[in-house]
C-alpha cells in the first residue's frame, strides 16, 4: 500500500475522530438542556428540598457543565460509562449484552438485504425499462413508502397474529440455541431488511446505469459480449465504490436505527434499552447509548471511504 493512500486513510480516520468529538459535545449538551430536574425524577415528587440538594450534590450536578463533560468524557476514554441513576447498576455491563443482540439482529438482516439489493439492482439493470424493472422499482417505491412501524405491526398481524407462524415479542437471551434464537429475530430482522432494501437496491441500479454509458461498455457490447457478462465482467467491478458507499450507510443504519423496531418487538437489544431509560430521564444511560450509535455509525462511514479509496483511482488522484 503506497504512502499517498495511507495518508488518505490516516486523514479520514482523523476526520472521523474529531467529528465523534464534536458529536460527544452536541449529545452531552443535549442531555442537559432537557427540561425537568434529574434528581426530582429520580427522588420523585415528594422528595424534600434537602433530599434533592444531596443528589444533586452527590451526582455532580452543582458542578459547572464543562466539569461534567469533561468528567464524563474522561470517564468514557478509559472504558467506564458511569452508573445508571434508576437502576445503580454499571451502564458498560449493562450495555454489552445488549449491544451483541443489536449487532445480531443487524447482523441476520444484513445477511439477506445485501446480496438480495445487488443481486435485484444486477436485474433491474439487465431488464431496464422492461417489466421486470418495473416491477422491481414498484416494489421499492412501496417498500420505502411504509415507515418501518407500519412494516413491523403487518408482520406481527400475518405471522404472529394470523397465522402464528413466528413469535410476536422477540425474546433472546444469553445460551439460547442458535436456531432458537434466528427464529425469534426473524420478523424483526424482516422489517429491517425491507427498510433498507429498496434504497440499496435504488442506489446499486443507478450506479451501475451511470457506468454502462461508457465508451468501454459500448466496446464490449460491440464486441458481442452478453448483456449480462457486461454487467458481471465490467459494470458492476467499476460501479462497486458507490454501492461500497451504499452498502456501509444502510449497515450504519441497520444498527442505529433499530429503536423502533426493537420497541415494536420487545427486543430487548440497544434501542430498547435506550427508550426506556429515556422515559426515566437516566442521563447518563442515554448519553453513552447516543454515543455507542454515533461511534458504530462514523466507524461505518469510515470503513465505506477506505473501501472507496481503494476501489477507485480516482479518488487516490484527485488532480
Amino acid at each position: 500500500m503506497s504512502v499517498p493512500i495511507l495518508k488518505l486513510i490516516a486523514q479520514r480516520i482523523a476526520l472521523g475522530i474529531v467529528l465523534l468529538f464534536a458529536v460527544s459535545i452536541l449529545i452531552f449538551v443535549g442531555t442537559q438542556i432537557l427540561p425537568g430536574d434529574v434528581a426530582q425524577s429520580i427522588l420523585g415528587q415528594a422528595a424534600t428540598p434537602q433530599a434533592l440538594a444531596n443528589l444533586r450534590e452527590q451526582l455532580g450536578l452543582n458542578d459547572p457543565a464543562y466539569v461534567r463533560y469533561f468528567h464524563w468524557l474522561g470517564g468514557v476514554l478509559t472504558g467506564n460509562l458511569g452508573t445508571a441513576l434508576t437502576s445503580g447498576q454499571d451502564i458498560a455491563s449493562s450495555i454489552w449484552p445488549r449491544l451483541k443482540n443489536t449487532l445480531f439482529l443487524a447482523g441476520c438482516a444484513a445477511v439477506v438485504a445485501v446480496p438480495l439489493a445487488i443481486l435485484l439492482g444486477l436485474i433491474a439493470v439487465r431488464y431496464r425499462n422492461g417489466p421486470v424493472d418495473r416491477l422491481i422499482s414498484a416494489f421499492a417505491l412501496a417498500s420505502t413508502s411504509f415507515p418501518e412501524f407500519f412494516i413491523g405491526y403487518l408482520l406481527v398481524y400475518f405471522f404472529a397474529v394470523k397465522w402464528q407462524v413466528f413469535p410476536a415479542i422477540s425474546t433472546v437471551f444469553d445460551g439460547m440455541p442458535f436456531l432458537q434464537r434466528l427464529e425469534a429475530v426473524v420478523l424483526p430482522a424482516t422489517a429491517l431488511t425491507l427498510v433498507v432494501l429498496a434504497h440499496m437496491m435504488r442506489m446499486t441500479r443507478a450506479a451501475i446505469l451511470n457506468v454502462m454509458q461508457s465508451a468501454y461498455i459500448e466496446t464490449a457490447e460491440l464486441k458481442g459480449l452478453a448483456p449480462l457478462a457486461i454487467i458481471r465482467k465490467h459494470a458492476f467491478p467499476n460501479a462497486i465504490a458507490p454501492v461500497v458507499n451504499v452498502v456501509m450507510l444502510n449497515l450504519a443504519y441497520l444498527v442505529v436505527g433499530v429503536v423502533v423496531i426493537e420497541v415494536i418487538f420487545v427486543y430487548p437489544g440497544m434501542g430498547q434499552y435506550l427508550v426506556d431509560h429515556v422515559a426515566k430521564r437516566d442521563v447518563p444511560v442515554v448519553q453513552a447509548v447516543g454515543l455507542i450509535f454515533a461511534a458504530v455509525y462514523i466507524t461505518l462511514n469510515i470503513i465505506a471511504d477506505i473501501a472507496a479509496i481503494l476501489a477507485n483511482p480516482r479518488l487516490r488522484h484527485p488532480k
